[in-house]
């Protein structure tokens, strides 16, 4: 009686740990879609030029490289509770910083504390996830994601719905971020508080990734460029090359938000189906058409079908490049931080590559790049495969009495 009792118990802490971690995911993309709305304000405001913008697009990709690494060691000094939790709120806070900027000096600034908070708060919440999904049994790696898009998704509405009332971003910006700061902690109340084990010693503040991570983390890399890319840029590519409105513009990245949000949310029946390379070959060919459709885009509804397929054809790839990662080492938190770092920095720098690009040549030919990018999907799928399962994941602070794991410490409960 004791034992069924004690396994409805961590049943039931895994199912909130998977309600809490889905909205810690929906939190973190509601900043990146509230931010994504407002690129064209800050052009505009500061009277940047392409290039300006590109440069001034480097820096969160900069403070996410440094800071990305130090997250595994703040959890494993604080435990992942602590950690998420704290992070997270950073990341809402400086949602703000940006809009503040009177030049683009001190613009830059605010964007590298930008991608600083969420390179990190995206590195802890990633590492939650697998270990939720470790202890569930089953692949939500591909939900949570869907999650993230769905929040960057009502992030982006609440932005197009802004600018279209006139509402100024530095107004607008604020009211999010003190809004979501205020959920952190109800959101973060189930999570689950994982430790190290006594005997482990802490991560390196600096390490390149584990070699496993190198191949995953290159195919999540070509998907991850597109993704930062449409984020950033496509409401201008819609308004210099289409002619689009401002509203029409900030619409292409909620029609991108929107279909990625769809396909995550649907991507773990999908995956589970078919098994993770032949869904992601498949995801490449739809990405890739999706590119084709933006570069040949004359008129703004062909342009805005275009990024709403580039986002279906990428959705499922970074969540399973997570899962591979974690699949691949008996180390999954080191494989993680190492995919996390390769995928999300790239991510950081693609508005960068863009920009230039986009400076010398053509936002056209800017894009032409990124569909390059999705073709590689449909070649390298193969190494998201299922490897070896690595070694069970770290300690969590909630254990049975005399100090043993919970049942579920390193097997999916019955």
């Amino acid at each position: 009686m004791t034992q069924q009792h004690n396994a409805t118990d961590d049943r039931s802490r895994v199912r909130r740990a998977r309600r809490s971690v889905g909205i810690v995911f929906a939190l973190h993309g509601t900043v990146s879609g509230s931010f994504a709305t407002r690129i064209p304000w800050l052009k505009d405001h500061l009277d940047l030029s392409t290039a300006e913008l590109g440069l001034a697009l480097a820096f969160p990709a900069i403070g996410a490289s440094l800071a990305m690494p130090l997250a595994s060691r703040l959890m494993h000094r604080h435990g992942a509770l602590a950690a998420v939790r704290a992070l997270l709120a950073l990341w809402c806070a400086a949602l703000a910083l940006p809009a503040f900027a009177p030049g683009i000096p001190v613009l830059c600034a605010a964007l590298f504390a930008f991608g600083a908070t969420a390179g990190m708060a995206d590195v802890a919440m990633n590492a939650q996830g697998v270990d939720v999904e470790r202890l569930h049994g089953r692949s939500i790696m591909s939900g949570l994601h869907g999650l993230w898009s769905a929040g960057a998704l009502a992030g982006s509405a609440a932005g197009v719905g802004a600018v279209s009332l006139g509402l100024d971003a530095r107004a607008h910006l604020t009211l999010v971020a003190l809004a979501l700061i205020a959920a952190v902690p109800l959101a973060c109340r189930g999570l689950l508080d994982v430790r190290p084990e006594p005997a482990d010693d802490p991560p390196p503040r600096f390490a390149l990734p584990p070699r496993s991570a190198l191949l995953i983390g290159a195919v999540g890399m070509c998907a991850i460029l597109a993704e930062g890319a449409s984020m950033d840029w496509s409401g201008v590519y819609l308004q210099d090359i289409t002619g689009a409105s401002e509203a029409v513009g900030a619409a292409s990245f909620t029609a991108f938000a929107c279909t990625m949000a769809a396909a995550r949310l649907a991507g773990d029946a999908v995956v589970m189906r078919f098994g993770p390379v032949l869904t992601v070959r498949i995801s490449g060919l739809l990405a890739v058409l999706g590119g084709v459709l933006v570069v040949t885009a004359r008129v703004p509804a062909q342009g805005i079908a275009g990024f709403a397929l580039l986002g279906v054809g990428i959705a499922v790839v970074v969540p399973l490049a997570f899962a591979a990662a974690g699949r691949s080492s008996a180390h999954p938190g080191q494989a993680i931080a190492g995919v996390a770092t390769v995928t999300y920095t790239t991510g950081l720098i693609a508005p960068t590559l863009v920009g230039t690009v986009g400076e010398v040549f053509s936002l056209q030919v800017s894009f032409g790049l990124v569909t390059a990018a999705a073709s590689v999907l449909v070649i390298a799928a193969g190494v998201l495969g299922a490897p070896r399962r690595g070694g069970p994941v770290a300690r969590d602070a909630t254990t049975a009495a005399g100090g043993a794991p919970a049942r579920g410490a390193g097997e999916p409960p019955s």
